[in-house]
């Protein structure tokens, strides 16, 4: 057993709440429909929730239907790897807090001449993170803010919307997919 599979055993109680649990498996389902339309050449981006989840991007509606039926039915007949995606937040957040703490640690407590001649070796340093963040992240996906296991879920509803973003004035189209979970 792996040191992230204990931890997630360790956090099985926050991890199974119900509540907890509805935004993975909605976390995961958002995953699977990416992945399928990833494949249709639509490129979307996606935010979960207890009650479903949002797909920012251009497709059509039926597209979207089609693609969070089809993923869905896929995980429920147990391909459950569709719930992690190397583009997921988790990802970045992973690489970011690395990345962070990496510098914080090697540049602390250091004056300003000796932080630049640490620059190359905080360099490398950085680059192994990138190199590690990736397996990391989809590791804590796996284990954390995915559920590949969808359970008793229903897809209830696809609607489409557009907004208008405050800032220039662009159009953005945005689906929002409803589920219910017993």
């Amino acid at each position: 057993m792996s040191a992230m599979e204990r931890l997630a055993g360790a956090a099985a109680p926050i991890l199974l709440h119900p509540y907890i649990r509805r935004v993975r498996r909605n976390h995961g389902l958002e995953h699977a429909t990416i992945h399928i339309l990833n494949r249709r050449r639509y490129r979307l981006s996606g935010r979960s929730s207890d009650k479903g989840f949002v797909l920012l991007g251009d497709a059509p509606t039926e597209q979207v239907e089609s693609a969070v039926a089809e993923a869905l039915q896929r995980m429920k007949a147990g391909e459950r790897k569709l719930a992690i995606h190397p583009n997921c937040g988790t990802n970045l957040v992973t690489t970011g807090l690395l990345a962070t703490a990496t510098a914080f640690l090697g540049f602390a407590g250091r004056g300003r001449r000796q932080c630049w001649e640490r620059f190359p070796t905080m360099m490398v340093l950085m680059m192994a993170v990138v190199f590690v963040s990736l397996p990391l992240g989809l590791s804590l996906q796996r284990h954390f803010t995915t559920e590949g296991d969808p359970g008793e879920m229903e897809l209830v509803s696809v609607t489409r919307e557009t907004m208008t973003l405050p800032f220039n004035g662009q159009e953005i189209t945005l689906h929002r997919i409803a589920t219910h979970q017993a």
